[in-house]
Order: structure tokens, then sequence, then C-alpha cells
């Protein structure tokens, strides 16, 4: 089949949807490849390395005008109205976008979002929320590091003794536990939260001190379980609670990332503005769920998206798409993840064969044969 790969176009988009590696896995298996003249510069990937191991290099045109499409985002309005009807389009098109998914539709794209992937054994390989928020977390302590204006580990000199930042992490997934495992490499001290109970034993393993918020009553821990992977938005009572132990935890730290991301719901707020307001100045706070909330914000009101404000001398950054920033090691972790999906939809002679009965398949498809699959 002819597979097309178009220049990422929205602003601070710097991934891209194939790699040199991954085009030559497809080649390898019977398709071509076309890629956008460009399309991987600023991932570090020049046409040159495409052209190396086989593609050929055209123009957007050429790249949407294929019979399947990779994307990293969604297309937007003039790019979609390029894509073939009848054709396929792979990508992160956002599966609650109920706008973008009836204008997929009525463009008569067999479109797959991968964010819709379950959270399964089988389903690993091709989990782009993971590998991109393993990278956002990453990157989230690195751009901690670069704001704060102390030394990170304790260090010992002949001018005196410089002691630890203290960093405190609000949530244990994916791109929580990488913060954690980044600052204890950093030489931090490290305190983190979540609703889960299972993220106990995940935080400690990676030398984090478990900030334990108690359940009182059977409902919140069995909500704190949460469901297909990811965690649930708790009860008032217990988010209070949750509030007032971040609250002393966040006075005597010096860098708080908050990762808290709940698919198709507003993120919940878990750094009230008063806390900040009592958070020590020169303090810096890294929200990854910045762009998530009302008017920008994210798990924290005083966030602006894609902004570093400061706030009563405590600095909040707002980067919305921190993985586009680590934009070579992103693209070649997502790029994976379609080739393994892709490895679903399409047979050992190169066809396209979508499966009725795969649990990942069903989960990602958005719209066929003009009609939106999936509703909200």
């Amino acid at each position: 089949m002819r597979i097309g790969v178009p220049l990422e176009t929205r602003p601070g988009e710097t991934r891209v949807a194939a790699t040199p590696e991954t085009v030559k896995k497809l080649i390898g298996q019977g398709h071509s490849v076309l890629m956008q003249k460009g399309a991987g510069v600023q991932a570090s990937q020049p046409d040159s390395a495409y052209e190396a191991v086989g593609a050929t290099i055209g123009s957007a045109a050429d790249a949407f005008g294929a019979e399947i499409v990779l994307k990293v985002r969604a297309p937007e309005a003039a790019e979609l109205k390029q894509i073939q009807s009848g054709s396929v389009l792979i990508g992160m098109l956002d599966p609650f976008d109920n706008d973008n998914i009836a204008a997929m539709a009525a463009q008569g794209v067999t479109a797959f979002s991968l964010e819709a992937a379950p959270r399964t054994t089988r389903a690993q390989s091709m989990d782009v929320l993971s590998s991109q928020a393993n990278i956002a977390g990453y990157k989230a302590v690195m751009i901690a590091a670069n704001e704060y204006q102390r030394f990170m580990p304790m260090l010992m000199t002949a001018a005196g003794t410089v002691k630890a930042a203290r960093v405190l992490i609000l949530g244990a997934g994916v791109a929580g536990l990488q913060a954690i495992a980044t600052a204890k490499r950093l030489g931090a001290v490290i305190e983190a939260s979540d609703v889960r109970p299972a993220a106990k034993e995940q935080i400690e393993s990676l030398g984090g001190k478990f900030v334990d918020v108690p359940y009182e009553t059977d409902e919140e821990r069995e909500i704190a379980k949460g469901v297909g992977g990811y965690a649930r938005p708790m009860p008032e009572a217990w988010m209070k609670r949750q509030a007032t132990l971040v609250a002393e935890r966040a006075q005597q730290a010096d860098i708080v990332i908050t990762t808290a991301l709940i698919p198709g719901r507003k993120p919940p707020v878990l750094l009230h503005s008063d806390t900040v307001a009592n958070m020590k100045p020169g303090s810096i706070v890294i929200d990854i769920a910045a762009g998530k909330g009302e008017n920008g914000s994210g798990n924290c009101p005083l966030t602006q998206a894609d902004k570093i404000v400061e706030v009563n001398g405590v600095k909040i950054v707002g980067y919305t798409n921190l993985a586009s920033m680590v934009a070579a090691d992103a693209s070649a972790l997502y790029a994976r993840n379609l080739i393994d999906f892709m490895k679903l939809i399409v047979d050992k002679d190169a066809k396209l064969v979508i499966p009725a009965a795969d649990d990942i398949v069903t989960a990602c498809l958005m719209c066929r044969d003009g009609q939106a699959v999936r509703k909200n």
C-alpha cells in the first residue's frame, strides 16, 4: 500500500509519524512510503535519511493522497480536505473530540485514534499515551532543574554544604513515575502522591516517599483502584483531605510536578492557588496537565498554557507539549507504536484488512464508511 507521512503543522509540534527505522520496515513489508519534504527535519531526521532507506520525498498533497496517512496530531481542516475518501488515517486524533471525528467521517476517512487503545498487555507496544507520557515526565524534571536556581543534589564543598532539592510529584502514572526516576538520578529528595493504592509500591521502588491520603470509606477505596489503567475522579471529601496534605508538603518543596490527567475529563485541581501563595520564593511548578483545564490551566488554576508565569516568587511552567521538546526520541517511540498497530490492520500481503473482532482495533476505530463509530 502507499503510505504517506505529512509534515506536522500545528504550532510547537516537532514530532514526525515515521522515522527511517520504521520506514525501512514498512518498505520491507511491501509498502511504498512517501514523506513530505522536511517532515522529519525538526526531529533530527533529514530527507536524505529517508531517501537512503527507500522512501520518496514529495509534497503535502502527495503525502495526504496516500492510501494510508500516518500523523502525529489530528489533521486541521485544510489538511483533512486533502485526504481522499476511502483512505486510512492513523494518529493521535483525540477520540473525545466529537466534532473532529464527525469531520473525518464526512470526508469518508477510516480513522484510528491510538489514544483509545485499551491498557492491556497485548496493546502495550502501541500505547502512545504511555510512550509520550514517559518522555513528558523526563522532560518535566529537566525543565524544572533548568528553572530552579539551586542545585538538585546535595553537595559538600569547601564553601559549605548545599542541601538537596525537595521534589513533590502529584500523580504516579507513567509520567509521574518517570519524573520520580529522573529526579532521583539528579539527587533530589522525592515525595509523591497518587489516588491509586497500588502506586505506593511503585513510588517507593523508585526511591520516593509515598504521601498517603487515607481512605475513610469503602467507596473511596473502590474508586481509587481506577479503571482500565486510569485513575477515576475521587469524591470531594477525599480531594479536600488531599489538598490539605499537598498544601503542607508543597510548602516544604522546592519543585512540584503535577501529572494528573483523566481521559475525556478536565484535569483535577491538585495544587490550589492558596497553596502556591504559601510556597517558598524560588520554587518551581511544572504542570504537565497544562492546557487541559479551564482557560488553559491544568492541575493548578494559575497555570497558563505554553507560558511561564511567576506568582509570589513561584514559577509556574505550563508547556503543553513536553514530548515535542524531545522530538527525536519521542518520534522514534511513536513511530514504533504506529507500525505495531498497523500489523493488526494490514495482512502479510500488504493489503488492508480491518478485523471486526479485534478489541484493540475496534477501540481505536473512530469512523468508517462515512459514519462516526465512536460517540462520547
